[in-house]
């Protein structure tokens, strides 16, 4: 493992470093570090290599601790929490050399004969192929055609957009469709909670990694197929802006809900 992945494939292509351990590389990001969602992504793979095969993700909770850097390969150390019959548990903790980078933790539930009953209900939107993709907006793991925000209704002192857009992962495999989702689950939480913020029109505003993200991934999503994102800030306070996205697959199917905490700081001049 030296060369920098150039695909989806080859960015999950993790290798196995002793009991429970693996090791994996990151992409090159322009703004130079690693990005948060691949090592979602790569984080709940790892724990993936754990569990028997009728097990499935249904959720999962990671903090991002510091920004990692993007010439040092990730290590992944699996913690095997509970083996149960119908759930099992799984610690994940992504490290480089400068300490551990995401904590994050899943829990994995066999399939269930259970009704199935959805009342989450995708926003009307135009099909992916009649939006116009952004150009030079995001690299290789993922595109996406964000559609223009809708504003909600919102206290007047405070402001709020709701974005919504079309991502996919063209590279992504059968192999790989469970940690597919992921990696787009970081993009997007941001944008509401930045329209949000009371000083976003009086001076610029920093939004740094996420930090704490709970994901309730789906049952079957094919990520090389297109599905639709919506976000919405649920408030901000002590510097943290708190958004819930839904996701859904083009034919209105809900397949995962995103709740995510992002850290929003205002710039200062240096005294």
């Amino acid at each position: 493992m030296t060369d920098s992945p150039t695909t989806f494939t080859e960015l999950m292509a993790l290798e196995r470093h002793g009991p429970d351990t693996w090791i994996g590389l990151s992409a090159e990001y322009s703004w130079g570090r690693i990005y948060g969602g691949q090592v979602v992504a790569q984080a709940l793979w790892a724990a993936y290599q754990t569990v028997e095969p009728d097990f499935g993700v249904h959720s999962l909770h990671a903090y991002f601790i510091r920004g990692g850097v993007l010439d040092e390969p990730v290590r992944l150390e699996v913690d095997r929490l509970r083996n149960g019959r119908s759930f099992c548990t799984r610690a994940v903790v992504a490290r480089q050399s400068g300490g551990a980078i995401l904590h994050l933790s899943a829990s994995f539930h066999v399939v269930e004969d259970a009704p199935e009953i959805q009342t989450a209900r995708m926003p009307l939107a135009p099909d992916p192929e009649d939006v116009r993709p952004k150009p030079d907006d995001w690299p290789w793991i993922m595109e996406r055609r964000p559609l223009d925000l809708i504003q909600v209704l919102a206290p007047p002192w405070a402001g709020s957009a709701s974005p919504t857009h079309w991502p996919t992962i063209p590279d992504s495999t059968s192999a790989d469709w469970r940690s597919a989702p992921t990696p787009s689950s970081s993009d997007g939480p941001q944008h509401p909670s930045r329209s949000a913020h009371r000083r976003r029109r009086r001076g610029p505003v920093h939004g740094s990694e996420p930090r704490p993200r709970d994901v309730v991934p789906p049952s079957a999503l094919r990520a090389d197929q297109w599905h639709l994102y919506h976000w919405d800030c649920h408030g901000l306070t002590g510097a943290r802006g708190m958004t819930v996205g839904n996701l859904f697959a083009s034919d209105g199917t809900h397949v995962a809900t995103v709740a995510q905490e992002v850290l929003l700081r205002e710039r200062t001049k240096p005294r």
